[in-house]
């Protein structure tokens, strides 16, 4: 029996069922973009959707109020749209993936009950990654025909509350595309006759042209500063909840430092004075080697920065990756304004339309990409502030939470910090303008971190630490 909040717990998951579209779909093969494509991508990405009970549920659902029964009937539903999801997702011999649509294969689906309250583990605030995995569904792949890129599993409580894991390809789907989907599940889920956002493939559009030239890497492997704690697979995942009062403190200290020096900047985002803060502070918690570079790989958007725009409903990967990269010496000593100058710098030369037209056509190279950019000494930074994924998903019962649960083994989650919105828990502390910060690291690495971040939410010194 696992233990949560001190809680022990223990979940009870019937067999899995395959649920297929609830009318005819298209049996075709479809393609994915470069993006798509890239060998970093291609592993389930696992979230968990929290909802709190509600007596109160809608009049459409009196009689019928099982979330489990309405979220696997809608989910029949949407993919009558979302027909590829239903599908098998394979990599073939060429290295391209490829998306076979048929709706006999449907999309695993998993019902399990837990033997607590909601409320007597914290509504998940927080889950480690081990508990976790009990609320998403592991289904087993079949290697020779591809793999489901969609699984589902709602956990139900003694409350009435229950939980909604779900495991959803990142080949197929970015955070944007992911948050549209489920929008659209919930939509059904709440009597509507079809999606408000109609889903649009059009992966073609997001498809590279290769040149001859060598991909010019962001900075050389072998100038990559080291770590004492890398490589490792003991990968531990933790929260840190910052307050706006914190970061407009953190972002005056900035601005006053840019104006007493040559550094001057117009506007810092918090995305940007937070990034710089927490690639400081993973730096220094890994102990990294100060003779070489570092560099951050900071996801930029780019449905509106295409010409046209992608279309509404796109629902792939639509977004490059702007790499600073920085002397590890500057990085630990020098100026907190410099490194966030640095980022705004590349996150702007990122939104030219020649530089999404190199990205697309290096990331076609993926192979020799991936094989020189393998290194402990970068940071992912993503931002799910602004998907929307707490917004518009309630369909009787209402989202308080929401929780990732990465793949420790995965490369991608090791090196992964989001920048995530607050959860809407009646007893949390934290506000509107208050950023949650997810952060992966090794675990010996893991208690200086936290100096480093206590420094910046408690006005702790974790300079001299």
């Amino acid at each position: 029996m696992a233990t949560l909040s001190n809680t022990p717990f223990s979940i009870d998951r019937k067999i899995v069922q395959l649920v297929k579209p609830s009318k005819p779909t298209p049996s075709e093969v479809l393609s994915l973009s470069s993006i798509d494509n890239d060998t970093i991508l291609e592993n389930l990405w696992q979230s968990i959707y929290v909802y709190k009970a509600n007596d109160n549920v809608s009049a459409a659902h009196k009689g019928q109020a099982d979330p489990a029964s309405i979220l696997a009937e809608a989910l029949s539903k949407v993919l009558v749209y979302y027909f590829p999801l239903a599908g098998k997702l394979r990599r073939h011999s060429d290295g391209k993936l490829r998306l076979k649509c048929n709706a006999d294969d449907g999309v695993p689906f998993v019902v399990a009950t837990a033997n607590c309250q909601l409320s007597s583990v914290n509504y998940l605030d927080k889950i480690n990654t081990e508990n976790g995995r009990h609320f998403v569904c592991d289904f087993p792949s079949d290697s020779d025909h591809g793999y489901h890129p969609l699984a589902l599993q709602v956990t139900k409580f003694s409350c009435g509350g229950f939980t909604i894991g779900m495991s959803l390809s990142h080949s197929v789907c970015d955070g944007f595309g992911a948050a549209q989907f489920f929008r659209a599940l919930v939509e059904l889920a709440s009597g509507e006759s079809e999606p408000s956002v109609k889903p649009v493939w059009e992966r073609e559009r997001l498809v590279g042209n290769p040149t001859q030239e060598p991909f010019d890497v962001p900075v050389d492997k072998n100038s990559l500063a080291t770590s004492p704690y890398l490589p490792t697979s003991d990968v531990v995942h933790e929260y840190f909840d910052v307050s706006a009062k914190s970061i407009a403190k953190l972002k005056m200290s900035l601005m006053e430092e840019a104006n007493q020096g040559h550094d001057t900047i117009e506007r810092m985002t918090t995305f940007e004075i937070l990034g710089a803060y927490v690639w400081r502070s993973r730096f220094r918690a890994l102990k990294m080697d100060s003779n070489g570079n570092c560099c951050l790989h900071v996801a930029v958007g780019l449905r509106n920065l295409m010409e046209p725009p992608l279309p509404e409903g796109y629902y792939g990967n639509a977004f490059i990756s702007a790499n600073v990269v920085l002397p590890a010496r500057d990085l630990e000593k020098g100026s907190l304004t410099k490194v966030v100058k640095f980022i705004k710098q590349n996150k702007n030369l990122a939104l030219s339309n020649d530089y999404i037209r190199t990205f697309l056509g290096d990331m076609e190279k993926f192979p020799e990409l991936n094989a020189k950019m393998k290194t402990g000494a970068s940071m992912e930074l993503t931002d799910w502030r602004h998907l929307g994924l707490l917004e518009g998903i309630d369909f009787g019962w209402k989202p308080v939470n929401l929780l990732p649960v990465p793949i420790s083994n995965v490369p991608l989650f090791k090196e992964l910090c989001m920048l995530m919105p607050p959860p809407k828990l009646s007893d949390t502390a934290m506000k509107s303008g208050d950023v949650r910060v997810f952060v992966s690291l090794p675990r010996a690495a893991m208690p200086k971190f936290k100096e480093e971040m206590d420094a910046l939410m408690y006005g702790v010194d974790a300079a001299s630490t």
